[in-house]
């Protein structure tokens, strides 16, 4: 019993996601008759079908993963419409369960009515003047008449206990035409196991930097303060006129080795994304640049720590690249929000011929920006521009 309610509650489901199917084929045969309104009604008909991915995934405990949503600008819409594979899933799809679920919902809705109600016209119909009719169009005015409700009963019956084989039959369907091709899974997981290793060498990259640093700088002037508080203690000793200078130099010793102690934590994680935000902390990066820097940035908002890191140090590292290397008058950077995440921006008038081979710190950015499922590119013909493009997932 279990499994045919579990039946029943899909298919009738089925049933209201097939009306809307029906309509949504009526507003795709418009967009396509009038194309501009395709970027507008394609978000709105993936949302439907996404739908149906839930409904197939509560139903049989396997998730069928969604198409990337359909956001960004109009003409960004409109290219992804006609160039993206799922959306022609999502059209087959339409048809197909517009159909299909139309009748399998039926089914589902009208048998149980239906057998409800044989014993009903049975019990009843000499109470009813001139008889009834029952759901199949009989009309019930005699025994003989009421009693063909038994076999009809009993054909509803199994039918009934069929629910669950048109369930699976429509989930199969379902599952053949919503599930990305295999070829495009085995891309995607080949991604993911890149992109995990990339994340695996970039954290141990980052624990070697941070352990360099702390051995060869901090550590080495920590050493030095110790020698110097010696040399201090030792002149007290001898001779206390000299021993405020030694102290003195035993100070700048500490203070350097302080100074080195907060640069290597910077470089962890940048107190001042804590403080001012992601658009501040790169408003003070534009700020210290030597080469003249404009930000345009909306208000973003806090997001992960992880994000802000990565987008941080990648605009840091830009502009470093901006100064030591472009020969750059302006630099420029930009930060927005929208359906793709967080989209990072430099540019530059320099003369560009960036190369990532050439050691500018580009793989790194790339590798930092890759551990956070983002990606990042850039533009750098010889003679300029040098145009740096991030985008990072923010998980809203």
């Amino acid at each position: 019993m279990r499994r045919i309610w579990a039946a029943l509650a899909y298919l009738a489901t089925g049933l209201l996601t097939a009306i809307a199917s029906w309509l949504a084929i009526g507003v795709l045969l418009l967009s396509v008759v009038v194309l501009p309104l395709l970027p507008i009604t394609a978000p709105v008909i993936r949302r439907i079908v996404d739908f149906d991915r839930q409904r197939l995934a509560r139903y049989t405990g396997v998730a069928v993963p969604s198409a990337e949503p359909l956001d960004g600008p109009w003409l960004h819409r409109a290219q992804r419409v006609l160039a993206d594979p799922a959306s022609r899933r999502d059209g087959m799809w339409l048809i197909t369960h517009a159909l299909v679920g139309t009748l399998f919902g039926a089914i589902a809705v009208g048998v149980p009515g239906s057998l409800v109600q044989q014993p009903v016209v049975v019990l009843t119909w000499w109470s009813v003047p001139g008889g009834m009719e029952n759901s199949f169009g009989v009309h019930v005015d005699s025994w003989a008449t009421a009693l063909l409700s038994v076999p009809i009963g009993i054909v509803l019956t199994l039918i009934l206990t069929q629910l669950p084989r048109l369930a699976q039959l429509d989930a199969r369907l379902a599952r053949t035409l919503l599930s990305p091709p295999r070829a495009s899974l085995e891309k995607r997981l080949a991604e993911v196991v890149a992109t995990r290793a990339a994340a695996l060498q970039a954290h141990g990259a980052e624990l070697r930097r941070i352990e360099r640093n702390l051995h060869d700088g901090t550590q080495n002037k920590l050493v030095g303060v110790v020698m110097m508080l010696g040399i201090a203690e030792r002149t007290l000793k001898q001779n206390p006129d000299n021993a405020l200078q030694a102290l003195l130099r035993a100070q700048d010793a500490a203070g350097d080795a302080l100074e080195e102690l907060r640069n290597v934590v910077r470089s962890i994680h940048p107190p001042v994304l804590e403080d001012l935000g992601l658009d501040g902390a790169i408003q003070a990066l534009a700020a210290r640049c030597p080469v003249p820097c404009v930000l345009q940035a909306e208000h973003l908002g806090r997001l992960p720590a992880a994000v802000e890191a990565a987008a941080y140090f990648a605009v840091a590292e830009a502009l470093t690249n901006v100064a030591k290397h472009s020969g750059a008058r302006h630099a420029w950077v930009s930060l927005g929000v929208d359906g793709q995440g967080l989209t990072v921006l430099v540019h530059d008038d320099g003369k560009g011929g960036a190369d990532a081979a050439r050691g500018t710190g580009l793989d790194g950015i790339r590798g930092r920006v890759e551990a956070l499922d983002g990606t990042a590119s850039v533009s750098s013909p010889s003679g300029g521009p040098t145009v740096l493009t991030v985008v990072l997932p923010v998980g809203k």
